[in-house]
């Protein structure tokens, strides 16, 4: 039996997800006349308590469709130094807006509303780019899956509204936060000016992010994601799964959330763990003293019991829970990393 754990986008659909994509009502939605498609971005939308939708291939695409709406060439965008806009896109920022990325030195992916004030470039100061977007990922990927307070959120808006800058979430994993923190998607909707929602990750989707916001902010986006070239046909077969993983696949990210904290008591308990994250989410990451064992062998250890993990480089490794990873493939891992 294999196990994979290298990412929650590794997800195959489940039978009840097949028979629904399978008897989706389909149309060209280039031309908007797909009644899937429609139907997701409606209820996404109400869902963020948000004006209007736009469906994506992929939450790379969503993500720099905003970062294309928010900016104008030369301008700069403020992130963490963890964020996936800047380290897992491709370096899409400066290729597709001509966007330059602050980075802030924050804790696990977050920043603080004081560092994001002190990353502002005078707005007068035409030697600097001017500064004109916040970009925030939650949960931060990079940083064990840690989920944002809503509090330091609320602090940094107040920022972006005092300096007249966007505000956009990355919410690749933003169902995790809303499980584990049990918030509702509307407030995240009420301070975001657009926010970019995965469904391909935690929900178990084969495919597809949604990008929301303004009703204006999305028909821009609609010709943003062209030029892109994300336009898709029929895309109602792939919409139709994300219909099901809303309705079915939300609550049960409890069960993640709860195989990756007790995952992280197991590594715990072996002598070569240097230090494990602290774990809120379905993200474990952890490094190992390689004066005990070394990265290539506990590797090859988990490979020969057909575990698969990820490295994230500078020494981390990176375990992810999904629904996929059965109680029977939890026990088994568990039993052995006792066994190490």
């Amino acid at each position: 039996m294999k196990i994979n754990l290298i990412s929650d986008t590794v997800t195959r659909p489940s039978q009840g997800m097949l028979e629904a994509m399978m008897s989706a009502k389909v149309g060209d939605d280039v031309f908007k006349e797909d009644p899937s498609v429609n139907e997701l971005e409606k209820k996404i939308a109400n869902l963020f308590g948000k004006e209007a939708a736009l469906f994506f291939p992929s939450g790379t695409m969503a993500n720099q469709t905003a970062i294309k709406l928010h900016t104008q060439p030369g301008e700069q965008l403020i992130c963490d130094k963890y964020a996936h806009v800047y380290n897992f896109e491709g370096g899409g920022v400066s290729f597709n807006s001509g966007v330059s990325c602050k980075l802030v030195d924050g804790s696990r992916g977050m920043m603080t509303s004081d560092q994001v004030t002190e990353a502002i470039n005078p707005p007068d100061f035409y030697h600097s780019p001017l500064t004109s977007l916040v970009c925030i990922e939650n949960t931060t990927n990079k940083g064990g899956g840690a989920c944002w307070s809503f509090e330091t959120l609320k602090e940094i808006k107040t920022v972006c509204s005092n300096n007249d800058l966007a505000y956009h979430l990355d919410g690749a994993r933003l169902w995790n936060a809303l499980i584990a923190k049990a918030e509702p998607p509307e407030q995240y909707g009420a301070l975001f000016d657009t926010i970019s929602i995965c469904l391909s990750k935690g929900l178990g989707c084969p495919v597809g992010s949604v990008l929301v916001g303004s009703k204006e902010m999305m028909d821009k986006a609609l010709r943003v994601r062209k030029v892109l070239g994300g336009g898709m046909r029929q895309a109602g077969y792939l919409a139709a799964a994300g219909i099901y993983a809303l309705n079915n696949n939300r609550l049960r990210l409890k069960e993640d959330h709860r195989r990756a904290s007790e995952i992280g008591v197991a590594l715990k308990e072996l002598s070569f763990i240097r230090k494990i994250e602290p774990i809120e989410t379905n993200i474990i990451i952890f490094e190992i003293d390689e004066a005990k064992m070394s990265v290539g062998t506990f590797l090859q250890k988990l490979k020969e019991k057909n575990v698969y993990i990820i490295g994230m480089g500078e020494g981390k490794l990176r375990i992810v829970t999904h629904l996929d990873y059965t109680e029977t493939m939890h026990d088994m891992f568990l039993s052995f990393l006792k066994g190490l």
